[in-house]
């Protein structure tokens, strides 16, 4: 199996024309697909199975006026067909090394305590879990 990374940038809407179910969380609205990749510091990354997008990985950088620029990973989801097969790592490292260029000394993201398999890679990559409140609230 030939999985591919890719950065996405602007303009290249069309590469989610087939994405495997499962990848993301609800169905893609080309209007919000548009809005998302039209900001420079929202990134996003796909792994292509032949022309099928298997997985995504979204992340915004967060620019402070008091101190140094974060990645927040937003999203990280595979096709439950290429799972274990190290796409998500291969995912964050390449979202980790884009953050890196755009001046990024932290990244941080979030996942339920719960969540065995994203919690594993998160501490494979060398993540040290914090705890935290966490707050919702409807706009």
């Amino acid at each position: 199996m030939d999985i591919r990374i890719v950065r996405l940038a602007e303009g290249e809407e069309y590469r989610l024309s087939a994405v495997a179910p499962d990848v993301f969380d609800e169905p893609i609205d080309p209007t919000r697909l548009t809005a998302y990749l039209a900001i420079p510091s929202h990134l996003m990354v796909l792994a292509f199975d032949g022309d099928q997008v298997v997985g995504q990985c979204a992340a915004v950088v967060h620019r402070h006026p008091d101190k140094a620029s974060e990645l927040y990973v937003d999203e990280v989801g595979t096709a439950s067909s290429h799972l274990r097969l190290g796409i998500a790592t291969r995912m964050v490292r390449e979202m980790f090394a884009w953050g890196r260029e755009l001046g990024c000394t932290e990244a941080w993201l979030g996942t339920e305590h719960d969540n065995v398999a994203a919690n594993a890679l998160y501490r494979a990559l060398g993540g040290k879990a914090a705890s935290i409140a966490y707050y919702e609230f409807s706009l």
